[in-house]
Formats: structure tokens, C-alpha cells, sequence
């Protein structure tokens, strides 16, 4: 089986959609930095940075300038 062709950014996103969705990441959990993201992803910092933006577009996280992104909602699991 082959993966869809998408965009790294999107990948990283639902990556952490998933983990929304399952409950590994529960509402009010604070993300790892933007750094930490891209490092644990394999992806240059804009990527996740981009990625970050994808997931608040989804109504999933929230950042707080100079406090952090923190789980905001729990996924709807894909049907």
C-alpha cells in the first residue's frame, strides 16, 4: 500500500491530529515548542511552524504568544 502524496506539513499536522483523536494528547496538554517539533519530526523548522498553523486552522490547539500551543479540542475521528 502506498501513502497519498501531501505536503510535509500536513503530515506532521495529522500526525498530531491522530494523537488529538486517540487521546494521547488530552485538552489543555502543552505542545513541545517549535524547535522540539521539528526536531522529533525530521522537519525544518518552517515545516513546523506550518504545521502548528494547519492544526490551529483545525480548531485543534491554541497558541499563547510567549507561553506556548496547548490542546484545545479533542478530533472528530475520521470516517
Amino acid at each position: 500500500m502506498t501513502e497519498a502524496i501531501q505536503y510535509e506539513y500536513m503530515r506532521v499536522a495529522d500526525v498530531v491530529a491522530a494523537q488529538i483523536t486517540e487521546g494521547t494528547l488530552q485538552p489543555g496538554v502543552r505542545l513541545p515548542g517549535e524547535r522540539e517539533m521539528a526536531a522529533a519530526h525530521g522537519v525544518a523548522l518552517g515545516t513546523a511552524r506550518r504545521a502548528l498553523r494547519e492544526l490551529r486552522d483545525r480548531g485543534l490547539v491554541k497558541t499563547l504568544p510567549a507561553k506556548g500551543t496547548y490542546v484545545t479540542a479533542t478530533a472528530e475521528p475520521a470516517r
